[in-house]
């Protein structure tokens, strides 16, 4: 299986939301659930459904991995910016 997401680069201002959406393929695939993961959790968190929340300037990688036992994977840098002070 492999695993491709909707975005490869996610631009977000500081409390911003935005959903990612992870594939896993091939269509026949019996486990297509993913599991997020986020690299800096005080810049940027993400839930189980792909919700990635801005919490303060800085990037962080978002990842997906397939729940399958395969460690197929697939990331989004996400940049966040302080915004309008």
């Amino acid at each position: 299986p492999s695993v491709k997401m909707s975005k490869t680069k996610l631009s977000l201002t500081k409390g911003k939301t935005a959903t990612l959406k992870a594939t896993v393929s091939p269509s026949k695939a019996t486990l297509k659930t993913v599991y997020w993961t986020s690299n800096k959790t005080s810049v940027a968190t993400v839930d189980q459904k792909g919700k990635v929340k801005a919490i303060k300037a800085g990037k962080a990688v978002i990842t997906a991995t397939a729940q399958d036992g395969s460690k197929k994977k697939a990331s989004v840098t996400v940049k966040v910016g302080a915004g309008i002070a």
